[in-house]
C-alpha cells in the first residue's frame, strides 16, 4: 500500500513545470519566486525579455530550474508559441499563472476608447488566450492548474480613483476563471484566480511618489484594517497553495488578499 503523503508534502512542487506570464517584476516575480522554491521549474514570461532573464537568473542562484521566454500575451500566435517553447523545453506544463496585466486611473467620460481597448486586451483578452493554450497541453494530460490574477477590484468598486476599465477588466476575469472551471472540470484542468489588493511593487512605489499618489495613500489606508499595503510576499502562499496538490478539489475559486478591504 503506498504510503500516505504529509500535508507538507502535498504542498512540494517537485516535478512540476509552470509558466509565469508578467513574470519579470512584482507580482509574477514573487510568484516565480514562490514556485521555484515550491520544486517547480519556473518559465519566465514576459514582453520584457532582459527583466525576465534577470529573475532566471535570481532562480538559478537558489538552484531553481528557469528559463525566459519573449512573449506578447495579447498575440494569439505568440501566446501559442509561448506555450510551445515551454513544452519542447520540458515536455510538460503543469501550472499555468496568467498574471500578466495593467491597470490605469481615467474618466469615464473622456477616457479614450483606444485606453479601453488596450486595457481589456492586456487584463482579460490575453488571460483568455493564455488558459486556452496552458488548458489544450493539460488536457492531454489530463492534470493541471490554472492560475488567473484578478483583483479585490473585481469585487468591489474602490475609491477614490477612477478605474472603471481596470475595475471591468478584472471583474472579467473572475467570471472567466468560474467559467473555464466548469467547463474544464472533466478534463482535469482546475482553474482558480487570485485577486490582490493594495501591493507594493515597483511601478506601485513611483506612483506614490507622484503628488496624486501621495494623497491617495492616507484614504486607502483608512479602508485596508490591517493598516498597510501588502508585500508581494503575502500572495506567495496562495499560489503555492492554488499550483499544488494540496489544492486539487479547488477549482473556480478566487482567494482575496486585501488586508481586509473588502470586509467594509
Amino acid at each position: 500500500m503506498e504510503k500516505q503523503r504529509t500535508i507538507l508534502e502535498r504542498f512540494s512542487l517537485e516535478g512540476r513545470t509552470a509558466l509565469v506570464t508578467g513574470g519579470a517584476m512584482g507580482i509574477g516575480r514573487a510568484f516565480c519566486h514562490a514556485l521555484g522554491e515550491a520544486g517547480a521549474k519556473v518559465a519566465v514570461a514576459d514582453i520584457n525579455e532582459k527583466a525576465a532573464e534577470t529573475v532566471v537568473q535570481e532562480l538559478s542562484e537558489k538552484g531553481i530550474t528557469a528559463m525566459a521566454v519573449k512573449a506578447d500575451v495579447t498575440d494569439p500566435a505568440g501566446v501559442a508559441d509561448m506555450v510551445s517553447q515551454v513544452i519542447s523545453a520540458w515536455k510538460t506544463l503543469t501550472i499555468g499563472v496568467n498574471n500578466a496585466g495593467m491597470g490605469v486611473w481615467s474618466d469615464a467620460l473622456t477616457m479614450p476608447y483606444e485606453q479601453w481597448q488596450k486595457i481589456m486586451k492586456l487584463n482579460l483578452d490575453a488571460v483568455f488566450l493564455c488558459a486556452r493554450e496552458e488548458a489544450k497541453v493539460m488536457s492531454e494530460a489530463g492534470y493541471g492548474k490554472i492560475i488567473n490574477t484578478a483583483s479585490m477590484s473585481a469585487h468591489i468598486v474602490n475609491t477614490p480613483q477612477k478605474q472603471c476599465c481596470y475595475n471591468a477588466s478584472k471583474a472579467g476575469v473572475l467570471h472567466l476563471t468560474r467559467s473555464l472551471a466548469a467547463e474544464w472540470a472533466a478534463l482535469g484542468v482546475r482553474v482558480n484566480s487570485i485577486s490582490p489588493g493594495y501591493t507594493k511593487t515597483a511601478l506601485v512605489d513611483k506612483l506614490l511618489e507622484t503628488p496624486e499618489g501621495k494623497a491617495m495613500l492616507p484614504l486607502w489606508m483608512e479602508r485596508v484594517p490591517m493598516g498597510r499595503m501588502a508585500e508581494t510576499d503575502d500572495l506567495q502562499g496562495a499560489a503555492v497553495y492554488l499550483a499544488s496538490s494540496v489544492s486539487d478539489y479547488t477549482t473556480g475559486s478566487d482567494i482575496i488578499i486585501d488586508g481586509g478591504y473588502c470586509c467594509w
